[in-house]
């Protein structure tokens, strides 16, 4: 077999490739034997026909196109991998000539174009500086915290008054649009405290000095439902006003809320697991910057195909796995979220070109560091994922390995271990001005979680392992 490579751009090239005659025979034989299997002829056992039989019955064309046809992959990759060319995803085989000239012992020629990695130049990572917030945690924060633990043991009671900022009111709800009722349009009983956001624009004002028994109707944007993105005329009827009870902040409470006996020792926690998600806050921070520092310095060419997969991709995953679910169009959901299609197709392209660039240059950077992978890595990385599906350890090494993405949770860990190296290298400083460091196994776990948040589509990812 004889192959050439012609690179049609940056990211694209066409291979060339001849073979000869002689060098089919094992697809020829395999071609046979696969239509022996499959047809009957009169006289002869099945599996047991000669060749020659096979070419006057059923003509020499269909088993050299067979043969053609399970060939093509085999020196296809042959002349890849002679080439020493790193593909994405599928080739575009065309211009098979010769099949004709085979029945006379001609050679087979095909060409096929495939996108290829671009060309990445790496920067000197140290010259990458980023700056992060620093942590500090206020007697605001401190008293913040304590208000919100309050309010998880608070109790509510019913009351005999007007509603008022910051009271649970029970409702019912109907919905019109254009006069008309929607199938979904009504809701009884639903506890809604004023103030929380959590329902719909204009609600507030209008339960506001209702007393139990009375109604008002308003104007809104429908959040949800089959009508989601539709003004409509909600009416609103209270069916209970309650007030709330917030425990008092003392030792007796920190006896309630905790394993502490006093309210002092429960401050002093409260400041010390503040402290800590300020840290965690504070290097995904870093990670997330230090990480758009680097793809800004980076010059890469996207191939065209693979953009246009994982753009289609995003758009799929978020029309039929998210909008469908949820009984929204898109057009419903982009009004909204006050987007033109234009802004979405914008910012779709702008965020697949990130997941892409984000997956190259942090591949390029494992490469030539030469970073692997332990099995002591892969099984932290694979608890930490579990967690965030919501199955058990097992159940997700269980769909991993069914789905043969072992390899993708490898590229997460590795791509995670450079993102850290790179970090490592660049300067982090906070608002106050001091420079901020990681330990290093923190440093590569943060690392992992802010490269899952850039996420290439399952279809590319795989594209690129191939």
């Amino acid at each position: 077999m004889k192959s050439a490579v012609e690179t049609l751009n940056p990211t694209r090239v066409r291979l060339t490739v001849e073979v000869p005659f002689e060098e089919l025979k094992p697809s020829l034989d395999a071609a046979y034997k696969k239509i022996n299997q499959q047809v009957s002829v009169p006289g002869f056992r099945k599996g047991k026909i000669p060749n020659r039989v096979i070419d006057q019955r059923f003509g020499r064309a269909a088993v050299l196109e067979e043969a053609v046809n399970d060939a093509l992959p085999r020196f296809y990759t042959q002349a890849v991998d002679e080439g020493k060319i790193e593909v994405l995803g599928q080739p575009d085989i065309t211009d098979i000539e010769g099949v004709e000239r085979l029945a006379d012992g001609g050679d087979l020629k095909f060409t096929a174009e495939v996108d290829v990695r671009p060309e990445i130049s790496l920067p000197d990572f140290s010259e990458i500086s980023v700056t992060v917030d620093a942590i500090e945690v206020s007697d605001e924060d401190v008293a913040k915290s304590l208000e919100q633990l309050r309010e998880r043991f608070s109790s509510v009671k019913d009351v005999e008054r007007a509603a008022a900022a910051g009271d649970v009111v029970v409702v019912d709800l109907e919905a019109k649009v254009d006069g008309e009722v929607p199938e979904d349009g009504t809701a009884t009983g639903v506890s809604y405290e004023i103030g929380s956001g959590r329902l719909l624009d204009g609600i507030d004002d209008a339960v506001i000095g209702l007393s139990a028994g009375e109604s008002k109707t308003f104007t809104t944007e429908l959040k949800g439902g089959t009508q989601a993105g539709q003004q409509s005329e909600v009416t609103v009827t209270v069916t209970a006003v309650q007030e709330k009870e917030l425990p008092e902040l003392d030792d007796e409470f920190a006896q309630l809320a905790s394993e502490f006996d006093t309210l002092d020792e429960l401050k002093a926690d409260s400041t010390k697991r503040l402290e800590r998600m300020k840290e965690f806050d504070q290097a995904t921070q870093a990670q997330e910057k230090v990480l758009d520092e680097l793809l800004t310095r980076v010059e890469m060419e996207y191939p065209e195909k693979l953009l246009q997969d994982e753009v289609g991709t995003r758009k799929h995953n978020l029309e039929h796995h998210q909008l469908e679910p949820m009984g929204l169009t898109l057009e419903a959901y982009l009004a909204t979220q006050d987007k033109s299609v234009e802004d979405y197709e914008k910012e779709t392209e702008d965020q697949a070109k990130k997941g892409i660039k984000t997956q190259f240059v942090l591949d390029e950077i494992v490469a030539k560091q030469e970073l692997g992978v332990s099995q002591e890595e892969l099984t932290e990385h694979l608890i930490r994922r579990a967690a965030g599906s919501g199955l058990t350890p097992d159940q997700f090494a269980q769909q991993i390995v069914q789905g043969n993405q072992v390899p993708l949770l490898v590229g997460e860990v590795a791509r995670g271990k450079a993102l850290a190296l790179v970090v490592e290298a660049a300067t982090v400083t906070d608002s106050n001005g001091e420079t901020v460091t990681f330990e290093d196994d923190e440093d590569e776990t943060e690392a992992s979680a802010a490269v899952e948040t850039v996420e290439v589509a399952d279809e590319a990812a795989e594209s690129t392992e191939a």
